[in-house]
């Protein structure tokens, strides 16, 4: 074994973490376990290392081993060994073993710093013997308390999940808060005219539309709409006060926030609680949590694959709080299945297709395909004859042509070819004036260097001019303020969009 003295305890870990983890557990597991008392103490990051790499690992047949050896630890004659087990048990999904054994060794233990592990351990996996034992007040842990067993119990003994069919008949009052990126509200406002009369916007403010229903509606109503982020129920707004756990408190439990929650939700409720902007706010999230809680018992704060968010977003006039449905992966864009470096945002792609408006019989070609986000997005639409993808990464076709046979388009043909797109001409099938649409979100040179980005975006201006079919457009994101040739493509629309912290323009060019 390495002399334990050489490194730090995180710099070890950091050096593990970077080996392939079926390593770890075949080499490095056996000399630990060969090793002397004082060597162990050295090697507790490979512990550590083993619990936090276990899911990524894809390794389930190793799972029982890998806990019957972290329970063994529990029994280790060092302090430091059994703490750094305890800590990683929750990581590979422990159960009702791994719990009786921890409160045995906590009925056992004297040590203030056990306690405090052993703690953070049963608030995690914590199930209906801790339950007991909190009520019959066995255990005085601030870790600990009912609210969190009851979320652990409930998560183990039956998933929750959200109703997206169940219909929202008391409507009258609701206010729905839709975030975008911002520069997309007008592509978005116009979606929601588009979709029908369910929902009315009742303000725009930037990155953010506040609709009213207009009728009974369902969830899956309102994620029919596809340039949105995320979608949430306005609960209320918080007064400027020095504390805010009372009035968030009384907002999470309120009748509004219970009648949503217990409507469109199968199993028990349980909700993440999210300072948007702030930062964890651990200290404030158990106090608030507590509070409701002592409010109304049903409503459980879980950090761990809750159903719901309760979010507080700041705003001038009060920050607002928000009920939002956490639904991963996103059920408007199942078809996903691979993705690529720097990628489109789905709603960004969808609002890109949108922006193109109708044409007949359209051909359309994206030079820069990546995953096909806005190829897939623009034939959703109708009205499409025929999609051409290019791009100069095998990664990213083989990503488009998995993506593609996911979104189900039997009756479009579709070719994805692993080319230049100054080489169109020489793509059978494709020349002068075939295609109706260009659309397409280019290398920004952001996340992926470009030597020389203007010159590459004047080269698919003089491509563009020459592939488009007169009155034929280019849907496109713009990083540069760059102007088409006057001669060629006229510019019909801009709006400046955020993309994750860097601003671009979104244009509509049609050729002359």
């Amino acid at each position: 074994m390495p002399n334990p003295n050489t490194r730090s305890t995180k710099d070890r870990y950091r050096e593990l973490r970077a080996l392939p983890w079926l390593r770890l557990w075949q080499e490095h597991v056996p000399l630990f376990q060969a090793a002397s008392a004082e060597e162990k103490m050295g090697q507790v990051a490979l512990i550590r290392a083993i619990g936090a790499g276990f899911t990524d690992a894809l390794q389930p047949h190793l799972k029982e081993p890998v806990r019957q050896w972290l329970l063994s630890l529990l029994s280790d004659p060092s302090e430091k060994v059994r703490r750094y087990a305890m800590a990683a048990l929750p990581k590979i999904g422990a159960g009702r073993t791994e719990e009786r054994q921890l409160l045995s060794l906590l009925s056992k233990t004297s040590a203030e710093r056990e306690k405090k592990f052993l703690g953070k351990a049963l608030e995690k996996i914590g199930g209906s013997a801790t339950l007991d034992l909190i009520r019959q007040k066995g255990i005085s842990l601030p870790q600990l308390n009912e609210q969190r067993a009851k979320a652990n119990l409930a998560r183990q003994q039956k998933p929750s999940s959200i109703r997206f069919t169940a219909p929202l008949t008391d409507f009258s009052l609701l206010r729905l808060h839709l975030r975008c990126r911002t520069g997309l509200e007008p592509i978005l406002s116009d979606e929601i005219k588009a979709q029908g009369t369910l929902f009315r916007v009742m303000e725009i403010r930037p990155g953010l539309l506040t609709l009213a229903p207009t009728a009974a509606f369902r969830l899956d109503d309102l994620f029919s709409l596809r340039c949105f982020s995320t979608a949430s129920f306005l609960l209320g707004t918080l007064p400027p006060s020095a504390s805010v756990v009372e009035p968030l408190a009384a907002l999470i439990a309120s009748p509004l926030s219970r009648s949503l929650l217990q409507s469109l939700t199968d199993g028990p409720i349980r909700y993440r609680l999210e300072f948007i902007a702030k930062g964890h706010q651990k200290g404030a999230v158990l106090q608030i949590a507590q509070r409701a809680y002592a409010l109304c018992p049903e409503l459980l704060n879980d950090s761990r694959e809750a159903p719901w968010a309760i979010e507080i977003h700041p705003a001038l006039a009060g920050d607002f709080v928000e009920l939002r449905p956490r639904i991963s992966p996103d059920p408007r864009f199942p078809y996903r299945q691979q993705d690529v470096p720097a990628a489109s945002h789905p709603p960004l792609a969808a609002a890109m297709a949108r922006l193109a408006g109708p044409f007949p019989d359209e051909t359309v070609w994206d030079p820069f395909c990546g995953s096909a986000l806005e190829l897939i997005e623009r034939v959703r639409l109708t009205g499409v004859r025929r999609i051409l993808g290019t791009d100069l990464s095998p990664d990213a076709i083989q990503a488009a042509r998995a993506n593609w046979q996911a979104a189900r388009f039997p009756g479009v043909p579709a070719d994805f070819v692993l080319r230049d797109f100054r080489q169109f001409e020489k793509i059978p099938a494709y020349g002068p004036a075939s295609i109706s649409l260009i659309i397409t979100n280019p290398p920004l040179g952001k996340r992926v260097p470009i030597p020389n980005l203007r010159t590459l975006f004047e080269e698919l201006f003089a491509v563009a001019s020459l592939a488009l079919r007169p009155g034929g457009r280019m849907v496109w994101i713009n990083p540069l303020k760059l102007k088409p040739p006057a001669s060629s493509l006229r510019l019909e629309f801009q709006q400046t969009v955020d993309l994750g912290g860097f601003r671009c323009r979104l244009e509509l060019l049609r050729k002359r």
